[in-house]
């Protein structure tokens, strides 16, 4: 086995350095599997691509894991410390000539599960016997279904959950639950996503089977359960105490929150409510609810506006409750053909930015968004932004009160048609992106790395872009970016001498005048497939980089792909 050199490079990133003889072609590293590893654990993880020669050497965002390869290709003996950063990370394959797309790995507190084939067989599937279930599983070939034995009690809901379209697995996964004599008694195909999302509370007590299959994504033309070595999952199975949702449904930073939650199986469990303590970073736009004895978490949106819970009647806009800006505020389409209107004062020329959450947040709510005046004339109205909620960018012609309303598209409602309304003015953003995630540049070469500017909300800002992070050799000069320059390049120079390198940098541009750096980023939704849907995966665990991967070739390899 090649030895194994480990090297800090920066902060928060972490090369794992694997000799080997010679290079050949730049990694294609597709997945991951299993693609979920437990802390403090030591894994067998196969790398699912194309990698000659091996061993690969492999890059992650962050310390705490390390890929040992194995003799045969790729396949990993993945060290896990116990103080491995939880959550989604990325991992890219790399060798002298380039890098991989990145790929992700989740990193978990919890127990993993893998799969065990053969499981096709309705007769024979796989036990689960001990809850929270969280497990790691793949459709390896075509037709493939995974089956899965679950008991239950009468009374009790499961609660399941798959990642698979998130992961960005090529794959658009379904589940059924049948009882013992194999009828049908539950299924779903698409929760938040493409993902299944399935609760079913039990009639009778007994034993059950959950199988797992999926359809190929992007879809192709005929119609069959999809398998192949690339469409691995995630599978989270509950039967106990499980967090549904919180009221209200965001909380303010730096303020505590009284929240009343709701979940299954939580009889005599659940308090009445719950502090929240609002201590959150800054950049974060997320919070985790986390409590003591439930199977699960859920993430609370998080801003600095005020939280404000609906108070009926408010159909009408005579009945509108007045809002005190900014704010967000939680509120429900209770019942067939009901609406909710909030009215707030807005002056001529300031920019308003008002938001839905709703499908995003998990709820059944087909949400339009509507501003009126205060004789209910529409002003604007939008149903769909990028997604299945809302969102209107507005700018008033005059010094009036307005009205917000929010209804259903499909005129039904519900306990569950829960939706959280933001309203605030509309702050001047600048948005930085990259084409591409990777570049290479060899000795005594240029190449060039085209950023897009995109100017939010009257943004005006003089800025400088430059690349941080450039290896001895490499020089690029910074760009000004005048007040309303939308599109910029940086002229990467790799001296005669430069020496090979394979790392990440940054692009950062700074404000001229008050020094606020604005990173470039890389989307990774924009980048993966897609079928006719904007975006192909249009939502990942993680969704953009900032650290864009440079290959410097080495100079004789450099002049050998130059002949060829």
């Amino acid at each position: 086995m090649s030895s194994v050199r480990l090297k800090l490079l920066s902060r928060g990133s972490v090369f794992f350095l694997l000799t080997a003889s010679s290079f050949g072609a730049v990694p294609t590293l597709d997945h991951l599997f299993p693609v979920a590893v437990q802390i403090g654990t030591t894994n067998s993880v196969t790398a699912i691509g194309k990698f000659h020669p091996w061993p690969a050497k492999v890059w992650m965002d962050a310390p705490g894991v390390v890929f040992k390869p194995e003799t045969n290709s790729g396949k990993f003996t993945v060290e896990v410390t116990v103080d491995a950063a939880v959550g989604p990370h990325l991992i890219r394959l790399f060798n002298e000539q380039g890098a991989s797309a990145p790929r992700l790995l989740i990193v978990t507190e919890d127990l993993q599960l893998t799969e065990q084939e053969p499981n096709d067989d309705f007769a024979k599937p796989q036990a689960i016997e001990h809850f929270p279930a969280s497990l790691n599983g793949r459709l390896e070939k075509s037709g493939d279904v995974d089956s899965f034995a679950i008991t239950l009690e009468a009374g009790q809901t499961l609660i399941v959950s798959v990642e698979a379209f998130t992961l960005a697995s090529p794959m658009d996964a379904a589940v059924r639950l049948v009882d013992a004599r194999g009828v049908q008694v539950a299924w779903n195909h698409d929760g938040r996503t493409l993902d299944p999302f399935l609760t079913w509370t039990a009639k009778s007590a007994g034993p059950y089977v959950l199988q797992v299959f999926g359809f190929a994504y992007p879809a192709e033309s005929d119609i069959k359960f999809t398998g192949n070595a690339k469409c691995v999952y995630r599978l989270h199975l509950s039967r106990g105490p499980y967090l549904r949702y919180a009221l209200p449904l965001g909380v303010q930073r730096g303020t505590k929150t009284a929240l009343r939650i709701t979940g299954w199986n939580c009889e005599r469990k659940l308090p009445e409510e719950v502090q929240f303590d609002g201590v959150v970073p800054a950049e974060a736009s997320q919070a985790i609810l986390r409590l003591a004895g439930l199977d699960n978490t859920i993430a609370l949106p998080v801003s600095d506006e005020a939280e404000w819970m609906e108070q009926e009647p408010n159909n009408v806009v005579a009945e509108a409750h007045a809002l005190d800006l900014p704010c967000a505020v939680t509120g429900c389409i209770e019942k067939s053909g009901d609406e909710d209107r909030f009215r707030f004062s807005a002056r001529k020329d300031e920019k308003f930015l008002l938001e839905v959450q709703s499908a995003a947040l998990g709820f059944p709510l087909d949400a339009w968004l509507r501003l009126e005046d205060l004789d209910g004339k529409e002003l604007a109205k939008n149903d769909d932004s990028g997604g299945a909620d809302p969102k209107l960018e507005w700018t008033p012609s005059t010094n009036r009160t307005f009205v917000a309303a929010v209804g259903n598209v499909l005129q039904r409602g519900g306990a569950d048609y829960l939706y959280r309304l933001s309203v605030r003015r509309a702050m001047p953003a600048v948005k930085l992106n990259v084409s591409e995630t990777a570049f290479t540049i060899s000795p005594g070469k240029t190449n060039e790395l085209k950023v897009a500017v995109k100017r939010l909300h009257g943004f005006k800002a003089e800025m400088t872009l430059c690349a941080r992070g450039l290896p001895e050799g490499l020089e690029a000069e910074p760009v000004r970016i005048p007040e309303k320059g939308d599109d910029a390049t940086i002229k990467l120079v790799a001296a005669e001498e430069a020496k090979p390198f394979s790392g990440p940098i940054r692009i950062v541009a700074t404000e001229v005048k008050s020094e606020k750096e604005h990173r470039a980023v890389a989307d990774l939704t924009s980048s993966t497939v897609n079928n006719g849907v904007p975006g192909g995966f249009n939502k990942l665990v993680i969704e953009s980089t900032d650290q864009i991967w440079l290959t410097v070739l080495l100079a004789s390899k450099a002049k050998a792909a130059a002949k060829d």
